[in-house]
Formats: C-alpha cells, structure tokens, sequence
C-alpha cells in the first residue's frame, strides 16, 4: 500500500472535537486490561499514529472511536447508528472494519481472530481501514512489550488468550501489515512482535 499523506493543512474540524468528546465519554468507566489506566490513552495514542503518518480526518477519527462498537455493545443504544449519523459512513465502514465482535460477550478468541485476520487478508491495499487497524496493533504490541519488561510472563494473565497465541496472533498481524502496509508502522510493528517474542 502506497500511504497517500490526507493530513489536513491546518487543525482538524468540529467533527474531531466532537468525535474526542464521544469517545471520552463513551469509554469513561473502561481501563486497560489489568491496568489502571484510562482506556481514552489508547484511543488518543491509536488517533496520534494515524494522524502522524498520513491519516485522513476520517481515519483519525476512525481511530478515536475504533473500540467503540466492540466495547460498548450493550451500553450505548444503537451505537453504530450514532456513529453514521454524527460522523457518516466513512468512518463507520472504518470503525466496523477494525471490530472483530459485535456481541457481549465475546465469541471465542481463536476463531474470532481467525476471522480477523481473514478479514484484513481481503481489503484492497488502499483500503482506510489498514492504517487505523496497524496503528491500533502497534500500540497494542507496544504496551505488551513495555509491560512484559515490569512484570514479566504474568503479563499473559491479564488476556483470555495464551502468550503462545498471543505472539501467534501479532506474529499473522505483523505478516499481513507487512504485505499490505509496507513502511514505519508495519516496521514497528514487526520490531515489537520480535520483542514479544524473545521476553
């Protein structure tokens, strides 16, 4: 995939201002897994990515509220209703193509990132949803490696997946963003996959 830089000139609009609000509050009572920390960091940091490298306002605001149907199924009426209307269908097809569940609870973990990864093996290479979807990995990858190295395997404990399949998956992940999104991000990604690897 050739990165089209759609990095808007100047601040972004309304929308974005208001997509951050939604997903505050959206996502206000959730932390990251086994952590105290806001889960706002993640969607922020996953949004920072997309717009550092090349990421259209759509896509950042796809990765603001990338979690959102996935995480907040069965909290917020008619969540992906509110995303086409407030933000249109663009960011919807973004946010509906980073979301591997659309129930509570979740189906099981391995067929259901089988399907994932299937998933991302069919976009077209210039699909929006690539970006969003690797920036989102590599942060994920990022705080696991970071976290192996304060807390060692009992990291793994946190997921509902083992550090077997959890190195599976990222390892796939890593593949597919390597054919299909060649560049810094998909690089980092496979860097920090390694990492996981040998911790």
């Amino acid at each position: 995939m050739t990165q089209v830089d759609n990095t808007p000139e100047r601040g972004y609009s309304e929308r974005f201002d208001e997509a951050l609000s939604c997903a505050s509050r959206w996502h206000r009572a959730q932390t990251r897994k086994g952590k105290k920390t806001p889960y706002i960091n993640h969607l922020m940091a996953v949004a920072a990515l997309v717009g550092s490298n090349g990421g259209s306002e759509d896509q950042v605001i796809g990765a603001l509220l990338h979690d959102a149907i996935e995480d907040c199924v069965g909290e917020i009426p008619d969540i992906a209703a509110q995303i086409l209307e407030r933000f249109g269908p663009e960011v919807l097809f973004i946010v509906e193509g980073c979301t591997d569940a659309y129930e509570d609870p979740k189906p099981p973990w391995q067929p259901r990132k089988e399907a994932y990864l299937a998933h991302l093996r069919e976009l077209p290479d210039d699909s929006p949803i690539l970006l969003v979807s690797l920036a989102d990995k590599v942060h994920n990858a990022a705080s696991i490696v970071r976290d192996l190295q304060a807390v060692g395997d009992a990291l793994w404990e946190r997921f509902s997946a083992s550090k077997e399949q959890s190195i599976w998956y990222y390892r796939s992940l890593a593949e597919i963003f390597e054919a299909k999104a060649p560049g810094y991000l998909s690089g980092e990604l496979k860097r920090l996959v390694g990492e996981m690897a040998r911790s």
